[in-house]
């Protein structure tokens, strides 16, 4: 009984936390939102200035945003325990997987502290595109302001966030499709503009 008391103030808990964070990222920056899947994709009136973040690939090696810089990039922050993170992975892998290349990915960043807790992970649910990034330190989610897991962030070409959203999503959808076809679209009117 204690266990399941200890449980539903820990749910209510993140929940309060995240609304909170909600208000607080939405307050007169918000252009717009969208619904994608049950959840609100909050795009940002104009882009933000990310700060310098660094983690890891599946080698060990240190990848920063800058080694991203030219393609659309949706970086979803999740954990191998996070139920909603085990809920919206197949479908992140299934839009990677149709729309993964030189002017996309997903970049799926695990919090988990065991790094290899997500191979088996990606096994199990079948996910097959997604490549392995992780931040066992949570330092991601911290800079970036992310209040839980998962967190997604879309980010242009020149490595800003669009926007984000917070809690699990379906990611496979004609809505997400959009935002990255608008993103790349952006991208490239900036270009041509610029080159004339």
């Amino acid at each position: 009984m204690a266990l399941i008391s200890v449980i539903a103030i820990a749910t209510a808990l993140f929940f309060y936390q995240r609304n909170n964070a909600s208000k607080s990222l939405l307050s007169g920056v918000v252009n717009v939102s969208v619904d994608i899947g049950g959840q609100r994709f909050m795009r940002w009136h104009t882009p933000r200035e990310l700060p310098l973040i660094s983690f890891q690939d599946a080698t060990g090696k240190t990848v920063t945003l800058a080694d991203f810089r030219g393609r659309v990039v949706l970086l979803n922050i999740w954990a191998t325990w996070c139920p909603p993170c085990r809920e919206e992975m197949p479908s992140l892998d299934r839009l990677n997987a149709k729309r993964g290349g030189p002017a996309f990915e997903v970049v799926a960043l695990s919090i988990d502290r065991d790094t290899a807790l997500v191979k088996p992970f990606y096994q199990e649910f079948g996910v097959q595109t997604l490549r392995g990034y992780f931040d066992p330190s949570s330092k991601v989610s911290n800079t970036l302001r992310a209040p839980g897991v998962p967190t997604t962030l879309l980010i242009d070409q020149e490595g800003r966030e669009i926007g984000r959203t917070l809690g699990p999503a379906v990611w496979d959808s004609r809505q997400v499709e959009a935002l990255i076809d608008a993103a790349l679209l952006s991208s490239s009117v900036k270009v041509s503009v610029g080159e004339k």
